[in-house]
């Protein structure tokens, strides 16, 4: 029996869900656990809801959503994703894997068929991390690497801690955290990259997440006057920050296989002003490559070159690392029945390593994982202009359908 998902029906939730919380220029402004987040969480139960479902809530908010199989004893086979967003953030990234999954219950139900296992439709809380930081720290909850209680603890820039803000949103559930265990995990996302569009690709088949590390930097030189000051006589912390992000993009840049990625994202000036020589710099640096090895290779050239840069300026230099995500690789069976799902909707594909982390990267510590990507326009994500064709979206949605029904069909093992 063919099933086949309804690709405008799915369309049409997207443009439901984005009337929630509409940003200035098209895009949405749902915040976590704020009460766009809620809204749109409500209006997902809804449709759920009304195909039989059944809604779970945990400690720290994190929605399943269970669709009951001929064995629900056994553990469920669950996609997902989440509806918060970016400040000015767009339609699609995490809702499409949130309502691609709610498209395949809604598919399953009209035509009547029901799996041997459960299956279950996650919501995962803060994936984004705008509200509170770290990104993904519900689903790093559920997989164990961070406790509930310091989860809970954690403040936005009100001082409103999650706990609060899950008990003011009506999401603060008794589930504990880390149930229920899952027999496998698949996440359809956007590439938020160009990939894909480039090459005229229409599936990403997601084989595992690059590597990243994020360091915060500060430089402190000597503040001085811009005119009496001689050149050989300063300590400009912003010339030494400057040939630090020089020395690393020219490293990155002769890569020719573009798997080594160095980003600058922030810089600031203490007490900026035009005729002063800057004293003090505070900038961020973020590296990611995807073999483990290379990144530890590629942290130690970053060393280097700070150091380097403090002496040649005579600055003092000090570099936290505040953030790790090791390499991930996907599970293979995972993998396999994606891709064969993919190879089943005739267009052409590629596997791909993810440039971003997401949900799956901590779920896959405790469930066999993997992710399917469609293409967005130009690769912007992160942004009101952020974009997916309504076709690219029912492909991704029909490859999710297939690998779903593929492992919750699957005989039970010995």
């Amino acid at each position: 029996m063919t099933v086949s998902i309804d690709g405008q029906r799915l369309w049409s939730s997207l443009m439901a869900m984005a009337e929630v919380g509409p940003s200035p220029n098209g895009g949405s402004h749902r915040l976590a656990l704020t009460e766009e987040d809620a809204a749109g969480r409500r209006l997902l139960i809804g449709w759920c809801e009304a195909i039989g479902c059944t809604l779970r809530v945990d400690r720290i908010g994190n929605l399943f959503i269970r669709r009951r199989g001929k064995r629900d004893d056994l553990d469920p086979v669950a996609t997902g994703s989440h509806l918060d967003t970016q400040p000015k953030g767009g339609r699609f990234d995490g809702v499409l894997g949130v309502l691609a999954g709610l498209e395949v219950f809604r598919t399953l139900h009209d035509q009547g068929v029901v799996t041997q296992r459960p299956l279950e439709l996650v919501v995962w809380t803060n994936e984004e991390g705008s509200r509170f930081a770290p990104a993904m720290v519900a689903s790093g909850t559920y997989a164990g690497v961070f406790s509930a209680e310091s989860t809970l603890s954690r403040r936005d820039r009100d001082g409103v801690t999650l706990g609060q803000a899950l008990e003011a949103s009506g999401f603060a559930g008794e589930m504990p955290v880390g149930e229920p265990q899952l027999d496998a995990f698949f996440e359809l996302h956007i590439e938020q990259g160009p990939v894909l569009e480039e090459n005229g690709e229409a599936i990403g088949v997601v084989t595992g997440v690059q590597g990243m590390r994020w360091f915060d930097v500060t430089l402190r030189g000597q503040p001085s006057h811009a005119g009496p000051t001689p050149m050989r006589y300063r300590r400009d912390a912003l010339a030494a920050a400057a040939r630090l992000i020089d020395r690393l993009q020219s490293h990155a840049m002769t890569d020719a296989s573009g798997a080594t990625k160095v980003t600058c994202g922030t810089l600031e000036i203490d007490s900026p002003s035009r005729n002063v020589v800057p004293g003090e710099v505070h900038l961020t640096v973020d590296l990611r490559h995807v073999v483990e090895g290379e990144l530890e290779a590629l942290q130690a050239l970053y060393e280097r070159e700070l150091a380097a840069a403090a002496e040649a300026f005579g600055v003092k230099a000090d570099s936290e690392r505040i953030w790790v995500s090791p390499v991930v690789e996907f599970d293979v069976g995972c993998i396999d029945a994606l891709e064969r799902a993919a190879r089943a909707q005739g267009v052409s594909y590629r596997r791909m390593m993810s440039g971003a982390g997401h949900d799956a990267v901590y779920v896959s510590r405790v469930a066999p994982t993997a992710m399917i990507f469609i293409p967005c326009r130009d690769g912007v994500s992160h942004n009101e202009a952020e974009y997916a064709s309504p076709e690219h979206c029912a492909l991704g949605a029909q490859a999710l359908c297939d690998a779903l029904l593929e492992r919750a069909n699957l005989e039970e093992s010995a």
